[in-house]
């Protein structure tokens, strides 16, 4: 199988390389971009409507018949089943909306990069962790502006979250805990055996890419696509992303050291001579009903070693200390534990302190975080030769590195795995290893 060569180079520090990147092929501020999309019947249409300003020429998917909403909003753009034929025939484009299935992402951005475009991918930004460091370091490359669907990257609350985390108010913080209330769709299944008929419009293959190749059913496509180790994430990549930059901004985060996993059990009946007995169900095809994890952080310039939780499908972490007693956990959400108080965020809404003498005592510090002119407005100012989008793929590749490596962990479980970033490998455990880079089917290599 052929792979992309990856440096062993250690990645430059995010926020340097974020400053060090020129876009290339960038147009004057007042020219509207000529922007293509591919992969757009769920999400995609919302990426879309972030850049409608600019001119939109090409859409591109693989279901003609779930895209033709989308596809009639735009009637001026040429459309396309294949993003390979897309990029060969319009020359004119300037960037590249990414809103395919997890398993397409890496495809079609780096076709993107490899074109000169400017890319904009929805989260996370690869399925693997080679994938990751090799999007990331061909968008260095190339210098194409790049932005990761993580909408609040530079919200009002966000950047409030990282102010008050910052002063000090809670002390050195050395645990983060971040859960949600994800999956929302079928995980801990097994893969269908009845037959099913690919829908009008749908080039099954062509939806199927890199993954390796099954029939088509609709737990797959549309949305389901994401329980499914071939093409998804899980809950995992889907939310964590959301939370994580918040965290890494907070905290000055780098690659974490380690991560393990446990995972919830499914048992099945079996029925014996002498009584019920059940045995543990095992889906290896699909991310489990619910999860935790642990990422260990090694110390930065002052600020201690920081342990980050992650808890979904309905489980939630400790009540921290100074919560009112009779309010209810909300289903998402994350809090800063720091020796002296706690400090609580909501995926998308502000923070607030918790404990009756922190509220006390505490004032809101100044405002020292740059604000956002708008998510999508960032991204196209980037392509267009302004300063690096808040989420580009340096900081957005290092905040999916570490959501993908709690993946591993997740079909991993019960392990400590030790993360070798530098060399993009888990030196201490050869099974969980072989999932940094799993092959591509036959014909498909990145």
């Amino acid at each position: 199988m052929e792979t992309t060569k990856i440096s062993r180079r250690y990645l430059v520090p995010a926020a340097a390389a974020a400053f060090t990147i020129l876009p290339r092929g960038a147009r004057g501020a007042n020219e509207k971009l000529n922007i293509a999309a591919v992969g757009f019947g769920g999400m995609g249409k919302e990426y879309i409507k972030g850049c409608a300003n600019e001119n939109i020429v090409a859409l591109c998917d693989v279901d003609s018949v779930y895209s033709a909403p989308v596809v009639a909003r735009y009637p001026n753009a040429k459309v396309y089943k294949d993003y390979r034929v897309m990029l060969e025939k319009e020359k004119a484009i300037d960037a590249v909306i990414v809103g395919t299935p997890d398993h397409a992402h890496a495809f079609v951005s780096m076709a993107a990069i490899r074109a000169g475009k400017a890319v904009y991918c929805a989260k996370p930004m690869t399925r693997t962790l080679h994938e990751v460091r090799a999007v990331t370091l061909a968008a260095r490359e190339a210098k194409v502006a790049t932005q990761m669907s993580v909408q609040s990257c530079a919200s009002d609350p966000a950047c409030t979250t990282e102010e008050w985390v910052k002063s000090g108010a809670i002390g050195p913080v050395r645990d983060v805990h971040v859960w949600s209330d994800r999956p929302i769709w079928p995980q801990a299944v097994a893969r269908p055996l009845d037959a099913a008929v690919v829908p009008s419009g749908l080039d099954w293959d062509l939806w199927l890419g890199p993954a390796p190749k099954r029939p088509y059913h609709p737990i797959y496509h549309p949305f389901n696509f994401r329980g499914w180790v071939d093409f998804g994430t899980g809950a995992l990549g889907d939310m964590a992303c959301h939370a994580f930059h918040v965290i890494f901004r907070s905290l000055n985060l780098t690659h974490p050291l380690s991560v393990s996993a446990s995972i919830a059990l499914v048992r099945e009946p079996l029925i014996a001579e002498r009584g019920y007995k059940s045995r543990t169900a095992k889906f290896p095809e699909t991310y489990p009903h619910a999860s935790m994890i642990t990422w260990d952080f090694p110390a930065r310039e002052g600020l201690p070693p920081v342990r980050m939780h992650w808890y979904d499908g309905g489980l939630t972490p400790p009540r921290p200390e100074g919560m009112d007693p009779v309010r209810r956990m909300p289903i998402d959400g994350m809090y800063f534990a720091g020796d002296k108080g706690v400090i609580w965020s909501g995926f998308s809404g502000g923070p607030s302190v918790l404990g009756d003498e922190l509220k006390r005592s505490f004032v809101p510090p100044a405002k020292t975080v740059a604000r956002s002119s708008g998510h999508y407005l960032e991204w196209i100012a980037a392509a267009k030769g302004g300063p690096p989008a808040n989420c580009n793929f340096e900081f957005g590749g290092l905040i999916t590195e570490t959501a993908l490596l709690g993946v591993v962990a997740q079909r991993s479980p019960n392990r400590r795995l030790e993360w070798d970033s530098v060399n993009l490998r888990i030196p201490n455990d050869s099974v969980a290893n072989e999932l940094v880079n799993p092959p591509y089917r036959d014909g498909w290599s990145l």
